[in-house]
This record gives structure tokens, sequence and C-alpha cells, in this order.
């Protein structure tokens, strides 16, 4: 036996290295385009920068100098900004609705958008690619033209102005991309697999929770992204549909934007705050993004 190994090590062919030439002028090469993207970032990270140190200076120092300033004067800098943002009643009670419409909305969109595409990728019932196409079509319908309609909906059941009405509104127009979405990373998966369970004695729930989930599990991480930011930084629904004690914080930035001089110091940390919390999620489940994206695109 060790006769044998040794002969299968000395058969088997040995990666050729590569001259250190070579590694050097690869990386030389490409150089000038890793020096270009981190340009870019720098420019498109400079203005959440700027927010952040804005967002721990006082309004005298906000209307005396710029924010980049305070990188060479750090005594600028008091956390006392967001000590009185969390004294404020008004600022909590808006990032306590962004969290009550925002979670709801994204874990009922996964959760209903996932048995429909299941439903649409491996279902067989009359008019199913009719359907289908008619909820694709769904997504060229602009969201202004339903806001009129749905107010007067809402005025007729008592629920214009809550967390309920804006949270039905996203679930709605959110539904048609995300079935979309996960329909075509489901009918990716193996048709033996769905075969097999049901041999094996799996009902259609089972087979959903126990399988398909776990599968589609790239693919339902970049929705709840894409889900999760749109909701998050929505302002449009949220200042027609929400009320004043469902205001999320894009309506009490929003609000307070007319007094933007006098209230920097609610407005700066107040929009940092709404700007971490998403990129949090983002960098949470990036490794799943780029699979999501790409769902169903390569058979």
């Amino acid at each position: 036996m060790a006769a044998q190994a040794a002969t299968l090590e000395t058969a088997r062919p040995s990666r050729p290295s590569q001259p250190k030439g070579h590694r050097l002028a690869r990386a030389l090469s490409h150089g000038p385009l890793n020096l270009l993207l981190a340009l870019i970032a720098i420019l498109w990270l400079v203005p959440s920068i700027g927010l952040l140190v804005t967002s721990f200076r006082t309004n005298k120092q906000y209307s005396e100098s710029g924010w980049w300033h305070a990188i060479t004067m750090p005594s600028q800098l008091t956390i006392s900004t967001y000590r009185n943002l969390l004294k404020n009643p008004d600022i909590l009670r808006a990032f306590k609705n962004t969290w009550l419409i925002t979670v709801p909305t994204t874990l009922l969109v996964i959760l209903i958008a996932s048995m429909a595409a299941y439903a649409f990728a491996w279902g067989r019932f009359k008019g199913r690619d009719t359907v289908f196409l008619v909820l694709i079509g769904l997504l060229v319908v602009p969201i202004q033209i339903a806001l009129i309609p749905v107010a007067r909906l809402y005025s007729h059941l008592g629920i214009f102005g809550s967390i309920t009405g804006v949270v039905l509104f996203h679930v709605a127009f959110g539904l048609p991309f995300a079935i979309f979405l996960l329909r075509n990373f489901f009918v990716g998966i193996p048709f033996e697999l769905l075969e097999a369970a049901r041999m094996d004695g799996a009902s259609e729930f089972r087979i959903f929770f126990r399988l398909i989930l776990p599968l589609g599990l790239p693919a339902i991480a970049a929705l709840g992204i894409f889900q999760f930011m749109w909701v998050w930084n929505d302002l449009l629904v949220a200042l027609i549909f929400a009320g004043p004690k469902a205001a999320p914080m894009t309506v009490f930035i929003q609000s307070n934007l007319r007094a933007f001089g006098s209230q920097i110091e609610v407005i700066a940390p107040g929009a940092f705050l709404q700007l971490i919390v998403p990129l949090v999620v983002f960098f949470a489940f990036q490794r799943y993004f780029v699979q999501g994206l790409l769902a169903g695109s390569v058979k």
C-alpha cells in the first residue's frame, strides 16, 4: 500500500508555480483599476462620513464651520447630541414605528411570496402561466396611481393613518417582485428532490418548510435585504398613509427639515441612525446578495 501511495503521489501532476515577476506584473496591471475603484468608494463614502461627523457637532459649530474642521479639531465632537436625541420622545416613537413597519412587512412579503413562488414553480393548476404573466405585468405599475384609491379604501376600513395600513400597502406592492425573484430561484431546485420527499410521505407544507426554504435561503436573504431597505427608507407611502402617531423616521426627519439650521442637532443624529441600520442588515447578509440577484439566470 505504501508503494502504491508513493507511485500515485509521483504520478499526480503538480501545479506549476507562477514566477514572482509574472505575479508582480499582474498586480501592477490591475493597479490603476483598483486605484480607481478605491477612489470611487472614498467619494461615495464622503457624504456618509460628513453626516457622521456632523451628528457629533452642535448647532453653533455647524453654523460657524464645515464638518471637515472637526477632523483636525476633535475637541468639537460631543456625544451630547445623541444623548439629547435619545431623550426626545418624538424621535424614539418614530424610530419604534420604523421597526414596527419594516420588520412585519419584510417577514410577510417573504412568507407569502415564497409560498406563491413555490406554487408557480412546481404547482400544477389551470392558468398558472397566465396568472404568473399578469403578476409580472404588475411590476410596471407605478405606485403613485394607487395612492388615492387605496387612501379611500383605508378611510372606509378605518385603518387610514395607522401602521397596519402602511404595512399592508408595502406588502401588496412588494409581492410581485418578490414572487418573480423567488420563483426563478425555486425552478432551479431539482425536481427529483421533491419527488423523493413525496415518496417518503412528506406533505406539501413539510416539503416547503423543510426543503424549499433551506435551499432557497440565498434568494430569500437577497429579497429580505431589498424589502428591508425599500421599506426602511420609504417616505412617500409613510407621508401619505401614516398619521402623526404612526410616522416613521423618514417622516420625522422631513418634518424637521423646515427648521434645518436650528434642528441640525436632531436631524444629523437621526439621519445617521436611519442610515446605519440598513447598512448593518446589508453587510450581515451580503454573501447571499449576489446569489439571490442571479437567481434563475443560469440553468
